[in-house]
């Protein structure tokens, strides 16, 4: 039986010895980086890579911006009737041109009626009130009147006048000349004129409606004064000044180029972090409208960059790379931040990650196919 038992365990320890893996045989881990690619000799010689450093160049960089078409305060007019009244007649629709001067409203209510008659009497009264003070003024230099009597009558004129003058520009506020008022022509209906040359903007009443005092029936533009209100953010607004040159356009149509000039810069900054560029159209045109949203683009100073030729940047998976040589045939592929472009050369923003480094600047893509056909390899 012990016989039996030694066996048994024996047979069992061979097969626990079998399972097991010899050191030698386990497959080594290597670390492997995968930005960097090396070339065999014959590779490189046909490769023929050209390697160079960042250079300084003078670039006019060039600040893409948008905003919209505003209209400044004094060519905006809000129409109202001061006395208020009911609308009578109106041919106006927004975007109808308009002349200045030209009858745009009528307006109608009885208290024209009641303010031309109040200004009648007065003028009939006052007629009557001068000469009593003439009479009066005659009486009392000769002491045939007392001096009450003539103070009284001289009140009485003086009131009777400011109160004719007072009611005269009440007149004038609804577009009535009391000159050409009499008896004979007393009117239930004014009319409102175009103050300005433009365009309605708004209609805010229909024919029949009554407005009160504080009530706008029109608002009218001026267009010939529009102009460009651009957003800045704050980090380009000290490469700005008056004056500087820029051309704007409309996403619907992008080839119309406007040019425009800056003529004011606030000093306000929003909580976005930006701040307005107020901008004059330098030719007006008649397709521009207020509200309308515009793109701009300013051309700044040239000024000494960090560059590189734009041969040496490749584009891999929505990024922007070099390759920077380690050794004479082992290259690592590394991002950038490019910036603006100008003949052939490009601004590197993150210069300083490439401070004297031999980068790649000829057949950089030529590196990046090895790069991925090594990594399909693997």
């Amino acid at each position: 039986m012990q016989k039996i038992i030694s066996i048994i365990a024996s047979l069992f320890l061979l097969s626990s010895c079998g399972n097991k893996t010899k050191p030698e045989e386990q497959k080594p881990v290597k670390a492997v980086n995968e930005n960097i690619v090396t070339l065999t000799e014959a590779q490189l010689k046909g490769a023929k890579l050209q390697t160079g450093q960042l250079e300084q160049k003078a670039i006019s960089t060039t600040i893409k911006v948008n905003g919209k078409i505003d209209v400044p305060p004094q060519n905006m007019v809000s129409v109202s009737m001061p006395l208020g009244g009911y609308l009578k007649t109106t041919k106006l629709l927004p975007g109808m041109h308009i002349r200045k001067g030209e009858v745009i409203a009528t307006m109608e209510d009885q208290q024209y009626i009641q303010l031309q008659q109040e200004y009648l009497t007065t003028k009939s009264k006052l007629a009557y009130t001068e000469a009593e003070y003439e009479r009066q003024k005659e009486l009392n230099q000769s002491k045939a009147s007392s001096d009450k009597v003539f103070q009284q009558t001289q009140m009485e004129y003086n009131t009777q006048k400011i109160t004719l003058r007072s009611l005269a520009e009440k007149l004038k506020l609804i577009n009535i000349n009391p000159a050409a008022i009499n008896e004979n022509n007393i009117s239930k209906s004014v009319n409102i004129y175009a103050p300005i040359n433009g365009f309605v903007s708004k209609v805010n009443v229909n024919i029949g409606k009554y407005v009160n005092p504080a009530d706008v029936l029109f608002e009218l533009v001026n267009p010939t004064d529009i102009h460009l209100n651009l957003h800045v953010f704050e980090q380009d607004l000290d490469k700005l000044y008056i004056g500087q040159k820029l051309i704007a356009y409309s996403n619907n149509k992008p080839n119309e180029k406007h040019p425009c000039e800056i003529i004011l810069i606030s000093k306000d900054i929003s909580a976005e972090r930006f701040a307005e560029v107020h901008c004059h159209f330098e030719d007006y045109d008649k397709t521009l409208f207020p509200g309308m949203y515009m793109n701009a683009e300013i051309e700044l100073h040239n000024e000494s960059l960090s560059v590189l030729p734009e041969e040496a940047i490749v584009n891999f998976e929505g990024k922007h790379f070099v390759f920077i040589a380690r050794e004479k045939n082992v290259f690592e592929l590394t991002e950038v931040t490019t910036g603006a472009k100008e003949n052939g050369f490009i601004e590197i923003k993150n210069a300083t990650e490439f401070s004297n480094k031999s980068i790649v600047i000829k057949s950089a893509y030529t590196l990046l196919m090895a790069l991925k056909n090594k990594a399909e390899e693997d």
